[in-house]
């Protein structure tokens, strides 16, 4: 489980942004920000209203991907997140499918954040009746 991840962005506000727009499906929303001499952070929430993501100006250059997969509450969640991050241009990894291989009823997309992230939606559950 995650309590709460950061990101080092570019441009942290961007990326907040970003985030909120293509995770709106699964109600993401900024919560806080404060302003520091690099730019702001910014702490985004969900549903529970915890700011557990975290965008941040970067301390250095450099690239630092990481994987982060935020839960989404449904399968047509992943397929709205999927159209979103499709929309706002990001480089889709793997369209939203099944994933067999992590465990029965695992449904995700994986796409590239503002930053070059690897980041997934996905909801952990057995397909919804039609």
């Amino acid at each position: 489980m995650i309590d709460h991840l950061g990101l080092q962005c570019a441009d942290a506000a961007a990326a907040a942004a970003f985030y909120e727009r293509v995770f709106a499906p699964c109600g993401v929303r900024e919560l806080m920000r404060y302003d520091t001499p690099h730019g702001p952070v910014i702490g985004l929430a969900g549903p529970d209203g915890m700011p557990q993501l975290w965008t941040s100006p970067l301390e250095e250059p450099g690239n630092r991907p990481v994987h982060l997969a935020l839960t989404a509450p449904s399968r047509n969640a992943v397929d709205a997140v999927f159209a979103a991050a499709r929309e706002a241009g990001a480089e889709i990894l793997h369209e939203p499918r099944e994933w067999p291989e992590y465990h029965p009823g695992y449904y995700g997309v994986f796409f590239r954040d503002l930053d070059g992230n690897n980041v997934e939606a996905v909801h952990h559950g057995f397909p919804e009746p039609a």
